[in-house]
């Protein structure tokens, strides 16, 4: 990747990413990533490169993936095969990696990220939302790990980090789910209906977005039985944290796939700049 050649800055982006049988099932949600990809190239340039941060990478302290192939990784069970059998050949781009990882800082220690060149890949939080968008894989995609221990404020600082990133055309795709209850979910549930605290906490994320109030989203645990409600764990919530920390000051925002699925998963997406 080269950064001599002056580009338009890329958007962020937040992707509720939902069941992985979304990038299988034609879906109103797959859909609406389908007709997303395809802005790239028109309303915005295409990408140099995809750094996503996915709910699913966990790892003490943070990681960017360095391998030229990632592997396509099925970190999920109970699927039918054909969802066992998708691949994402996207190619990764380990010397831009070797150079970004040294820039950016862990917030808690101010070492550099490190870098992975064997063990991760791309998980479902990833290529689950990326083959619609960009089905050809042929933009490099690189992703960064979460610290799960780090406190919430450490990841829209890391997220901060990131913005310098969108002037290279990198494209920042952060990928969970604003309310994100596995315990709950309601099989029964028609399309779009949810519980109250689920809808109650996906309005008051939705409220500091409109409201530009970005930072207060770090405070998310503040909004109590409602917050542990929509996240017993906050695996999914974190990503969240870095598209918001990424995003400009007053840019545009938008709203997309603003419903629910099994009542407990709110796939709300958002779209910065």
């Amino acid at each position: 990747m080269t950064t001599s050649t002056p580009v338009s800055r890329m958007p962020v982006l937040f992707v509720g990413h939902g069941s992985p049988m979304n990038v299988i099932e034609d879906s109103p949600f797959r859909r609406a990533w389908q007709a997303l990809g395809a802005e790239f190239g028109s309303r915005w340039p295409k990408p140099k490169l995809i750094l996503c941060i996915s709910a699913h990478w966990i790892t003490p302290g943070w990681w960017m993936t360095g391998m030229a192939q990632p592997k396509t990784i099925h970190d999920f069970g109970g699927f039918p095969q054909e969802l066992f059998d998708q691949q994402y050949p996207a190619p990764g781009a380990p010397e831009w990696v070797a150079q970004t990882a040294q820039q950016l800082r862990q917030p808690h220690s101010g070492q550099p990220v490190g870098v992975d060149l064997t063990e991760w890949g791309l998980d479902h939080g990833a290529w689950s939302v990326l083959k619609p968008m960009f089905p050809a894989a042929d933009i490099p995609v690189v992703q960064l790990s979460m610290d799960y221990h780090r406190p919430p404020a450490e990841h829209f600082a890391l997220g901060q980090q990131l913005r310098a990133l969108r002037e290279q055309g990198v494209l920042i795709l952060a990928s969970g789910n604003t309310v994100h209850n596995l315990r709950t979910m309601n099989r029964s549930a028609a399309d779009n209906q949810a519980y109250d605290w689920a809808i109650a906490f996906d309005q008051w994320v939705t409220e500091q977005i409109t409201s530009g109030h970005l930072e207060a989203l770090v405070d998310f645990q503040a909004q109590g039985d409602t917050a542990k409600m929509s996240h017993p764990s906050y695996d999914h919530f974190l990503p969240l944290l870095y598209a918001a920390g990424a995003a400009e000051a007053g840019e545009p925002v938008e709203f997309f796939n603003e419903g629910y699925q099994l009542a407990s998963i709110a796939m709300r997406s958002v779209i910065w700049g």
